[in-house]
């Protein structure tokens, strides 16, 4: 739902292009009246607030809106972060039209069975090797190996004498942007602004998640 200032909340068409902001708390299940069971992860969705728009008309030459994430105390602020009254700010393409400056979305402009993509940052698992990074399977472990098992093979050849760019190679893996499509929400609690979604998230507990409607926006 939607609330604009001063003003009750109202019910938002099916048709209507659904985001949020939410905390990712963690996983947990839940079970069904039959006795499957169901992993969730659970998601403090919200509320947000609508605090930019920008239309065709304007010098950014497209529409979006930008909405805010968990005040921000100004005595805890940092010095970059006066300025801003939320800890989290994102832009969302094509809503310009939808809402105004100023109104509040929580957990439930979205239903139960709603199908979203959930968009956030991955674990960060440091500096790692090709065996854990992509899955080689290293070297043998006989026949004159030693202290190499988990090495990723020949990487050049003889001419250009150099290595080429983009080969799967040791290096940093995790904490990129990543999404999950079609997830499912179970449940909805309007009153704590929780949403439980079957299956995993990206991301640690605690990291920032983009909901959204539908899984073919980009």
């Amino acid at each position: 739902m939607v609330r604009k200032p001063g003003s009750a909340r109202f019910s938002v068409s099916k048709n209507h292009m659904k985001v949020l902001l939410g905390k990712k708390i963690g996983m947990s299940q839940i079970f069904k009246d039959d006795g499957t069971v169901i992993p969730v992860t659970l998601i403090e969705a919200g509320p947000v607030v609508v605090t930019q728009i920008k239309t065709k008309e304007t010098k950014d030459g497209y529409e979006s809106i930008q909405v805010g994430f968990e005040k921000l105390d100004p005595k805890k602020a940092k010095k970059s972060q006066q300025k801003k009254l939320f800890k989290h700010l994102r832009e969302f393409r094509g809503l310009a039209g939808e809402y105004k400056i100023g109104d509040e979305i929580f957990a439930d402009v979205f239903q139960e069975g709603d199908k979203v993509k959930i968009s956030g940052t991955t674990k960060g698992k440091g500096f790692q090797g090709g065996v854990k990074r992509y899955g080689f399977r290293g070297m043998p472990a006989s026949h004159g190996h030693k202290h190499v098992q988990r090495h990723v093979g020949s990487i050049g050849q003889r001419y250009p004498q150099r290595t080429f760019k983009g080969l799967r190679m040791a290096g940093h893996m995790g904490d990129e942007r990543a999404s999950t499509k079609n997830l499912k929400i179970v449940k909805i609690d309007r009153q704590e602004n929780l949403i439980m979604v079957k299956g995993a998230v990206p991301g640690r507990r605690g990291t920032l998640v983009e909901i959204q409607v539908g899984g073919d926006r980009k």
